[in-house]
């Protein structure tokens, strides 16, 4: 099953080979976070934090791709000059927080991707972004076997198309052009709790090549 259904890139990412897309609109999105309620700001406080105690210069200005309730955005606000949005969900965001149509346009010091590149349809539009550092979360896939695989609670069907693991993500991230600055982390484990014994969510700061 798992060869009809998946496949394996050069970079050792798996990825769904065929999807019908998701609708990624207000109502995903409210169903998505309002259940987490308060912890919404706590995982931004947690995400901001290492963000700036990973990167060891001044940041002005971020873009959070995929910002869903808009949470981070409106901490990073709180430190960061000029904190900008992309999301195709139509989502309201503050006034004085940038809402985005186009991602590529304009530079940024950081782009973040949380809980978001599993979700793309094509990953690989990271190369063309105009950034110096990408910060990504995503679930971390161990594939310890095929059944594990297909009963992960992560590996969730047209909605999650490709699954990674700390040694697939850099290779993938290093094929664009980015270099890791980080340890391999699982820091958002201390909120998004499991009930078994290994990392849950794979999280990763990149800094693009000179």
């Amino acid at each position: 099953m798992f060869n009809l259904l998946y496949e394996i890139t050069e970079d050792g990412v798996i990825h769904q080979k065929t999807a019908n897309i998701i609708q990624y609109d207000v109502n995903y999105i409210n169903d998505r976070y309002t259940k987490y309620g308060y912890l919404n700001d706590e995982m931004s406080y947690l995400r901001i934090g290492f963000l700036l105690g990973s990167v060891k210069e001044k940041i002005e200005k971020l873009l959070d791709v995929g910002y869903g309730n808009g949470s981070f955005l409106k901490i990073s606000k709180t430190m960061i000059k000029e904190c900008s949005g992309y999301d195709i969900s139509g989502f309201e965001l503050p006034d004085n927080i940038i809402k985005v149509e186009n991602m590529y346009e304009d530079s940024y010091d950081v782009v973040c991707f949380f809980d978001v590149l599993e979700h793309l349809e094509n990953i690989e539009v990271i190369k063309d972004l105009k950034t110096k550092y990408i910060y990504i979360s995503v679930p971390w896939c161990h594939f310890f076997s095929e059944e594990w695989f297909m009963n992960w609670k992560h590996r969730r069907y047209d909605e999650h198309l490709w699954h990674f693991n700390d040694k697939s993500l850099d290779t993938f991230m290093n094929r664009m052009g980015y270099n890791r600055i980080t340890n391999t982390e699982n820091i958002e484990d201390s909120i998004r709790k499991t009930d078994f014994n290994y990392p849950n969510i794979l999280t990763c700061i990149y800094k693009k090549n000179n």
